[in-house]
């Protein structure tokens, strides 16, 4: 089974421009990502997926191999679409460009044993605070008893009504998809669940599609604002210091 990771990179931000090449200890910050995922044994490619000139120019300086998509790609998913049309592989996992610490083994959980009834998978993370249930950043998933995905929403979900005694998870911004599962998404339009909650992952559960939810655990640490970028610098120093991380 080949498994190719694909970074989707866009520069536009509504929160943050630019922020794949946002500095983090003399590096940018899709340059930490890559390097992370490269760590995987079970991935043997690794691409940028981004629509700036600028990235696809920073890539080709530090030699990581990297595919121009279109503008006006709506989505993360649809980059990928874009990407895998002229790079082969029996499955592409998506990572979020983002996650700087990133743990390549987390990122390995998402690939299947192997491809018989594989269509599209997804890892989910416990929630371990109110705050992070609240947050409408953090997509909150639920799961059926075969681990298929039943639903994702911004609220928190289910409902506490009955019972307070539940594992709450949310989704992680890793994903494996077969060119099947990515052409189904690029040729489907939005339903109104998709719309609604704008979360891409709605529309295979709105068509019936299966999407495998994998639990990890995992405490995510994407850069969303100029708070959380402060934030992971300090912590790639520390780890730098600690020779935990290693620049080469």
């Amino acid at each position: 089974m080949r498994a190719v990771a694909i970074i989707p990179a866009r520069y536009g931000s509504s929160r943050l421009q630019g922020k794949p090449l946002m500095e983090i200890c003399g590096r940018p910050m899709l340059w930490w990502v890559y390097q992370q995922v490269k760590k995987s044994e079970k991935i043997q490619e690794v691409w940028v997926a981004t629509d700036s000139p600028d990235i696809q120019r920073m890539c080709r300086e530090r030699h990581m191999l990297c595919r121009m998509t279109p503008a006006d790609c709506p989505t993360s998913t649809q980059r990928l679409w874009e990407a895998a049309q002229t790079i082969p592989a029996d499955v592409y996992v998506c990572v979020n460009g983002d996650e700087p610490l990133i743990d390549p083994q987390v990122v390995e959980q998402v690939l299947p044993q192997g491809l018989e009834g594989f269509f599209a998978a997804n890892l989910m993370a416990p929630i371990r605070s109110p705050a992070e249930a609240v947050d409408e950043s953090n997509i909150k998933v639920v799961a059926d008893r075969q681990g298929n995905a039943l639903y994702f929403s911004r609220s928190p979900i289910p409902h506490p009504k009955g019972s307070l005694d539940f594992l709450y998870y949310k989704h992680l911004g890793v994903l494996a998809y077969t060119k099947e599962a990515l052409e189904f998404f690029a040729h489907t339009p939005k339903g109104p669940l998709e719309q609604v909650e704008d979360v891409n992952e709605l529309r295979f559960v709105e068509h019936g599609k299966p999407l495998r939810m994998i639990p990890v655990e995992s405490r995510s640490l994407s850069v969303d604002t100029e708070k959380d970028l402060a934030h992971v610098r300090r912590l790639v120093e520390e780890k730098l210091r600690q020779g935990k991380l290693v620049i080469t």
